[in-house]
């Protein structure tokens, strides 16, 4: 059995994937929307079979369980057939989510209203860390893999002195310099401290610092990242090699998201929505090979709930000289579409550790709007790069 380490447990996101693992499991529903169960990858049944237990950290709804989350934000969408979470809810109850940190993640934070974390019971840093590790601890064992799925944070404060190595990393750490760390960057430190693969599904610095980066290779850990590429963000990657293909010339590209939600509220802060909106903006560049014309912009939209609706316009030039448009309209259901991708993430990581690959997994970009260490954006080529890397390591 699979351990999954949910960091954001009670978040619709996390909630919908245990609901959805556990509803496979029983035979409820069908693998529909999972890469990993797709012909190219039928073998990762031998090493990863599909069965699961979930743990986890959060900083709200802490009286409840995965059941009491999943059935609120079910009350909120319906984005499933409830008999569904009926089905499951003996399995939901059992899971509890322990207290985390939410350290340095921005003024959106405050729209959770209350929230109980680890440094409001005035903890230093390392007794922080200590208590992630001693809730990891606890719950792993060699097939457990850590996924991050919490709300986006601002961009880190970088340090060379203490992000650019893993003694500086540490030294921090024990200095109590908070200023300079941030949640995602601890919930890393700890599962490859830990020697347990970490997946980034979110825009926040996790474990793509060089200190983490060097901590993953020391103890032989596989992580991968950042930011979960599931609507706009994956129809843009996937659409503008086509022009590149074409030789068609694009000369700008508006995207205008609106969505509801704690990812909508939290992103409707601008310190939180900054690092969002580098990781959406910084892939037409990595595709195209210049720089188009470009605006990005988020927009909370609180009646969409998880609904997040994308209006994307292109102007794009083609033969003698003429200026063309195309635009389209995304309306996609974020956790139907992201929470198979943690199953699929969690999956992967535990069978590149299984296969003794350590670092940074770039082949894995296919599942990141802006993953580590490569520039290969295009999905296309990024889903082949998937399947070849699995393939040669079998």
């Amino acid at each position: 059995m699979m351990k999954i380490w949910l960091v954001g447990m009670h978040g619709i996101v996390a909630s919908t994937a245990i609901t959805g693992a556990k509803a496979i499991e029983r035979g409820l529903v069908d693998k529909t929307g999972l890469v990993s169960e797709l012909e190219p990858f039928k073998d990762i049944e031998r090493y990863v079979p599909f069965s699961f237990e979930f743990g986890g950290h959060e900083i709200r709804l802490l009286d409840g369980t995965a059941y009491d989350a999943a059935l609120y934000h079910w009350k909120e969408l319906h984005h499933f057939n409830g008999e569904i979470l009926d089905g499951v809810k003996e399995d939901l109850e059992k899971i509890k989510a322990q207290k985390g940190t939410a350290l340095n993640c921005g003024s959106g934070i405050e729209e959770f209203g209350e929230i109980s974390t680890l440094e409001q019971d005035g903890l230093t840093l390392r007794e922080i860390v200590e208590r992630i590790l001693d809730d990891l601890r606890k719950f792993k064992d060699d097939n457990t893999v850590v996924i991050n799925v919490a709300s986006t944070e601002p961009v880190a404060k970088y340090s060379e002195e203490y992000h650019g190595s893993l003694e500086g990393f540490e030294r921090m750490i024990d200095e109590n310099r908070r200023e300079y760390v941030t949640a995602s960057m601890l919930y890393a430190y700890a599962a490859l401290k830990l020697g347990i693969p970490y997946g980034n599904f979110t825009p926040s610095a996790g474990s793509s610092i060089p200190a983490l980066k060097e901590l993953s290779l020391k103890n032989n850990v596989p992580h991968a990242g950042n930011d979960g590429k599931t609507g706009e963000t994956l129809v843009k990657t996937t659409l503008a090699p086509m022009f590149s293909y074409r030789n068609l010339r694009i000369l700008g590209w508006m995207s205008y998201n609106i969505l509801g939600d704690y990812d909508g509220m939290v992103l409707n802060h601008q310190d939180n929505k900054e690092s969002k909106v580098i990781s959406k903006d910084s892939t037409l560049e990595k595709v195209l090979g210049y720089s188009p014309y470009t605006i990005t912009d988020i927009k909370f939209f609180p009646s969409l709930y998880d609904n997040k609706i994308a209006f994307d316009f292109i102007h794009f030039q083609g033969f003698l000289g003429r200026k063309m448009k195309m635009h389209f309209i995304w309306d996609g259901i974020d956790a139907i579409l992201a929470a198979p991708l943690v199953l699929d993430i969690a999956r992967f990581l535990l069978f590149a550790k299984k296969k003794g690959i350590k670092g940074v997994v770039k082949e894995m970009a296919f599942f990141f709007k802006s993953p580590m260490e490569t520039d290969v954006i295009n999905t296309h080529r990024q889903y082949e790069q998937l399947i070849s890397w699995f393939q040669q390591n079998l």
